[in-house]
């Protein structure tokens, strides 16, 4: 295992998920642990499309788009760790389980995702996702992912 400290800005991101604006919803990879843990950056503004219709009084980051979030930080770490054998696949969301959210995300927010595996078999993985703003839980879940 190997542990990059190195960060990937969205250039870096954009070259290995398939997601597009206004889709993709991590703006900078700032640590992996190849195989184990991925941390990622994601700049809440109040310019996301979202917010026009969520709430127009009270601007909120709607939970599933915070779990979407999560997901596809878990997505990088698999497409950085897995080499040949997710080249050229994609990562499919496959469930979540025990997900709360505990804070709420506004603009100006920055959020923080940390995802780890938990279980790998073959092309099903399970993660333990959080997120927070600063040091405190936004929102966590368990997320499951699978290749196609």
């Amino acid at each position: 295992m190997s542990t990059d400290s190195k960060e990937i800005d969205i250039v870096g991101i954009l070259k290995l998920l398939p997601h597009r604006y206004p889709f993709v919803l991590v703006d900078r990879v700032l640590e992996v642990e190849e195989g184990e843990r991925i941390v990622c950056l994601k700049n809440v503004t109040i310019n996301e499309n979202f917010f026009q219709g969520h709430f127009p009084t009270e601007p909120v980051m709607p939970g599933v788009l915070i779990m979407e979030g999560l997901a596809q930080a878990g997505a990088l770490l698999a497409y950085l760790t897995g080499g040949e054998s997710v080249e050229g696949k994609l990562v499919y969301f496959a469930g979540m389980d025990g997900v709360r959210f505990r804070r709420k995300v506004t603009p100006g927010d920055q959020l923080i995702f940390d995802v780890s595996v938990t279980k790998r078999k073959s092309r099903f993985w399970k993660l333990a996702a959080k997120a927070f703003v600063g040091d405190e839980l936004a929102a966590e879940g368990q997320l499951m992912a699978t290749f196609g």
